[in-house]
């Protein structure tokens, strides 16, 4: 499971025309599920999505969770982060999770996160069409695989 995180002034998910999801300061987090995943992964990776300290403090260090500043999350589905470009110019998607898969471990992690953030998160749409916006404040990115916790 792969999710990538972008510390965010704010950022929107809107689904044919209409804003699905919306945050202020917090995490848009996007994350791509692989066939290999399974509960395990959700609850590591989310406990360090919601850990992470890359938040500034007074004195302009990153050294804030989401907690410290009433921070939100915004989670989207990313199938594409599974992709493989290691042959040719055209990427394969063979690692990426089936639906049948992918949707119940989207749902945990939905789950997962609010639970350790102690409210509701925001979320696109499993499979949608999706456009997000986002302003990436720093800009800080973090890519997390929970294959690599070592």
């Amino acid at each position: 499971m792969i999710a990538v995180i972008q510390r965010v002034s704010q950022a929107s998910v809107v689904i044919n025309n209409q804003v699905k999801g919306q945050i202020g300061i917090g995490f848009l987090v996007l994350l791509g599920i692989t066939h290999t995943d399974n509960q395990e992964d959700v609850d590591w990776l989310s406990r360090k999505i919601i850990g992470m300290r890359i938040i500034n403090d007074e004195q302009e260090k990153m050294n804030l969770d989401l907690a410290a500043v009433g921070g939100d999350v915004l989670l989207i589905s990313q199938f594409t982060l599974q992709a493989s470009t290691k042959k040719g110019n055209r990427p394969s998607f063979i690692e990426a999770a089936r639906p049948e898969v992918a949707i119940p471990l989207y749902e945990a992690m939905i789950n997962q996160l609010t639970s350790l953030l102690g409210k509701p998160i925001q979320t696109g749409e499993f499979g949608a069409d999706m456009k997000v916006s986002l302003l990436n404040d720093g800009p800080v990115t973090i890519v997390i695989d929970s294959k690599n916790r070592i």
